[in-house]
């Protein structure tokens, strides 16, 4: 029953994506971009939940948990670790989501979303941002293919630890443990990283569009991941389908 239910949510959510592409993304509602960037063939959450206190376990003077579960984001070591500071943060007794949203940057609909939720947050439009916003739409990235990563979590405290491991990460943590893989096992390795700044789009994983003069991902691809371990308690993992992909009679990724 719960599985038929989330099929039927998820089938929603894309016939959601779908829709909004009938129409011009000028005309994009707010739930109709956020669908684009979350829940589409180019946009998709991964959600990594902590379940290890979802029962009380009461807190010692020392702060550490008189019982300690080995919960999905980390060994019982980690565990007591994070149980260290529940007097200070105080006992959550639930679990606990953090949400990392996965999108396809270099692909048109995305970006197109990304301004849509922009212009509809502004009270007094701002030719400026806008003319700037529009620019980044038509941004050429030909030679590249940009994965962003934005988050957020049911728990503003788990959003900290998410955010310094993207800050602290750099090329040379990263470039031997992120890839694009196609379904054939080849895989192109990451050929730069930005760490997150306040624009918003959280972040980005760039890779070389052409490997060996020839597009790495095309319509024969069939279906290609990208995989990122951030750090040993962080790793990202999800698929894009290249039939999913085509947007105004092109394959935009």
């Amino acid at each position: 029953m719960k599985k038929s239910v989330f099929a039927l949510l998820l089938t929603a959510l894309l016939l959601g994506a779908v829709s909004a592409q009938e129409k011009p993304w000028t005309q994009w509602t707010k739930v109709e971009a956020e669908k684009i960037l979350n829940h589409s063939p180019w946009g998709q959450t991964q959600t990594d939940t902590d379940t290890s206190e979802m029962m009380y376990s009461p807190t010692s003077q020392s702060g550490i948990s008189s019982s300690t579960r080995t919960g999905v984001m980390g060994t019982t070591t980690e565990r007591q670790s994070v149980s260290g500071s529940r007097a200070a943060q105080g006992a959550k007794n639930q679990a606990i989501s953090v949400n990392y949203h996965i999108r396809l940057l270099s692909a048109k609909p995305v970006r197109q979303a990304f301004m849509r939720v922009i212009e509809l947050a502004q009270k007094t439009p701002d030719k400026e941002l806008l003319d700037g916003l529009q620019s980044f739409v038509q941004r050429d990235f030909s030679d590249f293919i940009v994965v962003a990563v934005g988050f957020d979590s049911t728990d503003g405290r788990f959003s900290g630890p998410a955010l310094q491991a993207f800050a602290s990460s750099n090329l040379g943590t990263l470039k031997n443990k992120t890839y694009l893989e196609r379904k054939d096992g080849k895989r192109v390795f990451l050929m730069q990283y930005h760490a997150p700044i306040n624009d918003g789009l959280g972040a980005k994983f760039i890779f070389p569009r052409f490997v060996d003069e020839k597009k790495f991902i095309s319509t024969d691809s069939g279906s290609f991941r990208f995989y990122s371990e951030v750090n040993t308690q962080l790793k990202l993992n999800v698929s894009f389908k290249t039939s999913e992909l085509m947007y105004n009679g092109q394959l935009e990724y």
